[in-house]
């Protein structure tokens, strides 16, 4: 089951940093610029993505398989 975590902390991983690029780069692709709930707030999205997959990584490190 330590598959689930690392999969969805590559996804957060991805999609943390496309957003923080898109912020600074102004490339158009990843998950944070197209929800609406976080506009204005993008940077945020972003960091707060990049930290869960750290928390994901940590989550399936413990994990027995």
């Amino acid at each position: 089951m330590k598959e689930l975590p690392e999969l969805l902390g590559v996804l957060a991983l991805i999609q943390g940093g496309a957003g923080l690029l898109n912020e600074f780069t102004d490339w158009d692709w990843g998950l944070v610029q197209r929800l609406g709930l976080l506009d204005g707030y993008e940077i945020y999205g972003g960091v707060t993505l990049l930290v869960l997959a750290l928390a994901l990584f940590a989550v399936a490190r413990t994990q027995q398989s």
